[in-house]
Order: C-alpha cells, then structure tokens, then sequence
C-alpha cells in the first residue's frame, strides 16, 4: 500500500474539544492523537507516509472533488469521484454521545472500496495488536475499537473492510467497547451537531469577511479543550518553519501569550464572555501550581509542559527532521506572554464589570514591575536573553492598564512607575540609529511585533518612530505584501513569512486609515487560508507553500483582530 505525503495546505481537521484529527483531502485520516490534543499519535502518516499509520479509503481513480463542514462545526464532508460515479465521507468526532472517537458515513460506493486502517500506536513505538472481537469489531492494543457494516479483516498490520459497489458504509473508532451500529452512528451525528451548535451560539459574528471569521472561530473553539478552557496553539507537531530544516517544534499546549491574544480577540469580537473567563480561571489554576510566572506554557491538566523527547525512527514531514515531542522552552522568561495575560484580563474586568481572579492578576503585575529590567527570551523564544523590545513595551502598556482596576492607590502608583521606567528605557535604548525601534535594545534590526505598539496603545500611530519602523518593516522584511520577522538565532529568510505578523500590518493601517494598504496586506494573508479555513503559522511568498504547525490559533485570532478593528472603522466612517 502505497501512501502519498500529505502537503500541509491540504489537510482538514476534525474534533470534539478533547482532541482532534486531521483528514487529507483523498478521504485519509493522517493525524489523531486518542483522547487528547497532546497524547501520542496513533495516526501519524503526515510526518512519515509509509511508516506512521492512517486510515484510507481506496478505490480506483478516486479523486477529490470538494469539501466543507457543517455549518460553524467541525463536522466535516468531502466529495470523492471516480469513473463510475461520487463518493460522499462525512467524518466527524462524537460530542455529547456515549462514546469518543471517530465517525465515518459514506454514501453508496461508486465502486469497490478498500477501506484500510493502519494503526501506529504510540508514534508508532508500540507494535499494532489487532484482535478480532466476538461482537464483530476489531481491538486496537485494548485502546480503541473499530466497528462497521460491513466485515473486517485483520491482515499483519492492517484492518481491512471491502465495500461492495451500491452500498452504504459506516465505521465508529471509538475509545470503548459499545454495541455499535448504523443507529448509534445516526444518533451520535445528530448529537454532535446539536452541540456545535450550542458551543457557537456563544459568538456570532456577521460583517466583513464573514467567512474567513467564521472558519477562525470555529478552528478556536475546536483548539479549546472544553474540560478546562485551555486554548493551544496547533493541533500538530513538527511541521517545519523551513522545509527540510529543524525549526520543527511541538505547539500542543497553551501557551500564555497566544492564549491571552486569542481570548483579547474573542472578546473584541462580540463573545458573551463564558470562554475567556474559563481561559483565566486555567490560568490561575496553572500559575498557582508554579513558584514564579515564568513558565510560558502549560500542558492541558495545568501542568508545565514537558521537555523535548526525539522521534528518530519515523522520516519526518517532507524529511524535516528532528520530530520532537514536548518542547524545551518550558522554563523561559516570557515578559510579554505575563503582560498579554494581564491584557486579556483588562479587557474581561472592563466589558464584564468585574476583577475575578484579581489575587492572581496582582501577583503578574508585582512580578512585572519587580522584574521588568531582566533580560528575557521574548515573543519568539529565542535561546539568547536580551531587553526585546516587544517584552517591555507590552509590559509597560500592560502595567499602566491593570492599575486602573486597583483598588489600592500605593499599588497603583507602583506600577504605574514601573511603567513610566520601561518607557525612559526603551526611549533611551531601544531605538535603531533609523529611529525606529529596534529588535532589542542596541539592535540595528527591526522586528514586525513593532508594528503592535500602536495597536496595544503604547504610541500612536504616526508618531516618527512608528512611521520610520514601518519604512524599514516594508523595505526590508516585506515580501509580496507578507512580513517576515527578525530573528537571533537564526536567519528568518530561510523560514516563511509570519502570517500573524502580516495580519498586525494589516491591523495597523486600519489605524492610520490607509484602506487600500491594509485589502493588500490582508488578502495576502488571507490567501494562505486553504478551503476549509485553516491557516499555518507562516507561508512561502513566492510559492504559496505553507509553512510550520496548522491551523495556529495565534494566527487565525490575529484575523479576527485585524477584520474587527476594520468593521468598526467602517461603521464609525459611516456613522459620521
């Protein structure tokens, strides 16, 4: 059996806010990690096509034809066509049934079809063990259960199920045994789709591009591990920032900054509020379980991920090695992913009228304010601890922001001097000889996250610093309207441009009302989100090729930001 590399542009993703999987665009199951985001892969044919496991659908000269969901779920259908005739596969993920796992309905088969399961459990470190139940399923290593209409077969690895031309067909992956038929099927589809609908009944949005914020919602909601409110930032591991390099990292936890940054935008959006209330009451968990608020990110129970574990046996996306699982980050001095965290809870504290969490909110601010002037490893965890930029400005704005919801006059003037310190010191050291502000303080280099500092309102929009950093962001870091950021470790042309980045220049000339600028920025953006809107952390200027883990959540809220900011220009504009 001959298995194709799945390109990343064209992968679909399915889930239940527990964990999800992600379908390729022949009808192949290539990704799905049992139970939870972050648990060992039991399909992982998109980082080895031969070696990692799937779930395929075969049939000569099947091709794709389209595909959409249902609605704002995840519920997904894809058309297959062959010679004789269509295939229609919907595949979705229980939500509210009695069992978890995967659901797959196909319509009449065109043909004979050969529907071939190739479990991998555990990246493929633990041996399929396939045995053949008395009530006619098949067990998976006594971990997940495979039922369907018609007879399986196990061959070595393999789990086999013939379709005969002019038949229907369901299979149920779940992770209990059940007494599964086409009714359990039947009323589990109907149960998902009530519960989508109940989880985006939370936040609508109507206005411009009403699609493309409608497919970033719904990829939030279905990054949201419903038990708890934690938000990750990708479903996926190791797909490369470089094609055949090693910036390949693993981005299934929650980080605080891209968290923060998600619920900021949920709830400039119009959201009643329920999920960026349980994003701060994770975060309180989490932080409490910690002796300082140095820990950047944080594993789904709460806990500070763990460190980097190799995958050497498998070959890699497109040969991008290494694979890694867990993330060595874990234990950086992230200044700014601290303040996005007080950011987000400023603008809880101000649409709600309340300071829940507020113990915990102070303690971030004390922390800043103390150790504000510590070098840090900034937005892009690079290895080297320098004054970035970006980590002091967001810490000053971030400080200045939450005093106004102390209740304790000392504290306020505390960090309010604080604040007023961190900007003497960016003034005095972070600026390039250019006058723009620099990547970090005494660079030459400037970074896109710059162009936040209006957005976040520590400046305005067209002051002389601002104006020079975006002359300097476009003639050096621009690329076919798409923005690349800088980095230390390595040189950041080798790696895409960074899709949120050019989304915050798009946010920016909405500020200064340069329309035109910001439909070019955006619609460069927006062309690296696929036909099912997911949207990778960066992208190839001059092939299109998409780049690094999908869809990342930090990107698809940065649209959401810039498309908001947009609506409400517009409609003061129309208003006056």
């Amino acid at each position: 059996m001959t298995v194709r590399q799945t390109n990343i542009r064209d992968l679909a993703l399915i889930g239940d806010r527990r964990t999800c999987a992600y379908v390729s665009k022949e009808g192949s199951v290539v990704w799905y990690c049992p139970r939870r985001f972050d648990a060992p892969a039991v399909f992982a044919s998109l980082l080895d096509p031969q070696l990692g496991g799937s779930w395929q659908i075969e049939a000569p000269g099947l091709d794709f034809v389209s595909r959409a969901y249902h609605n704002d779920s995840t519920m997904l259908q894809t058309i297959l066509r062959c010679e004789a005739g269509e295939l229609q596969v919907e595949d979705f993920m229980p939500m509210g049934a009695n069992f978890n796992g995967i659901c797959r309905r196909l319509s009449k088969a065109p043909a004979i079809l050969r529907v071939v399961l190739s479990p991998r459990p555990d990246y493929t470190f633990e041996e399929p063990q396939l045995q053949m139940l008395s009530g006619g399923g098949v067990s998976i290593n006594n971990m997940l259960f495979l039922y369907a209409s018609h007879p399986l077969e196990i061959n070595e690895n393999e789990i086999i199920c013939e379709v005969p031309a002019g038949e229907n067909a369901w299979f149920i992956l779940s992770e209990a045994q059940l007494e599964a038929s086409g009714d359990v099927l039947e009323q589990a589809f109907a149960k998902t789709r009530e519960e989508w609908q109940e989880v985006s009944s939370h936040i609508t949005y109507h206005g411009p591009y009403e699609e493309e914020v409608r497919n970033s919602l719904r990829v939030l909601r279905l990054m949201t591990y419903a038990e708890n409110g934690g938000i990750i930032a990708a479903g996926t591991t190791s797909l490369p920032e470089v094609p055949g390099g090693n910036r390949n990292w693993d981005y299934r936890y929650v980080w605080l900054r891209d968290a923060a940054m998600i619920s900021s935008a949920l709830t400039r959006a119009g959201s009643d509020g329920e999920q960026e209330r349980r994003f701060l009451s994770f975060l309180c968990d989490a932080l409490h379980g910690v002796k300082e608020p140095v820990v950047p990110f944080f594993t789904l129970d709460k806990k500070p991920a763990p460190g980097e574990r190799l995958i050497e046996h498998l070959r890699g996306y497109e040969g991008s090695l290494p694979i890694r699982i867990g993330n060595d980050a874990n234990d950086q001095l992230q200044l700014d992913a601290i303040s996005n965290v007080l950011l987000s809870a400023k603008l809880i504290y101000n649409r709600f009228q309340t300071r829940e969490h507020w113990e915990l909110v102070s303690m971030l601010a004390d922390y800043l304010a103390d150790h504000w002037q510590e070098k840090d490893h900034g937005l892009w965890e690079e290895t080297q601890q320098l004054h970035y930029t970006s980590s002091k400005v967001v810490a000053a704005v971030s400080l200045e922001f939450i005093a106004e919801h102390s209740q304790d006059k000392a504290q306020q003037q505390r960090w309010r001097q604080a604040a007023a310190d961190i900007r003497e010191f960016v003034q005095e050291n972070c600026l390039t000889p250019e006058g723009a502000y620099a990547a970090y303080a005494g660079a030459e280099a400037v970074d896109v996250s710059a162009i936040l500092f209006p957005i976040w309102a520590y400046t305005d929009a067209d002051t002389p610093e601002v104006l020079k950093t975006i002359e300097v962001l476009e003639r050096d870091h621009c690329h076919n309207n798409l923005f690349r950021r800088h980095l230390v470790d390595t040189d950041a042309r080798e790696e895409g441009a960074f899709l949120a980045g050019t989304l915050w220049v798009a946010q920016y000339w909405v500020m200064r009302k340069e329309w035109q600028k910001f439909k070019d920025t955006l619609h460069a953006a927006l062309a690296f989100m696929n036909d099912v809107g997911l949207m990778p952390e960066e992208g190839d200027p001059e092939t299109g090729e998409h780049l690094g883990n999908t869809p990342q959540t930090f990107v698809q809220a940065s649209l959401i930001g810039a498309v908001i900011d947009y609506k409400n220009a517009m409609e003061e504009e129309s208003a006056s």
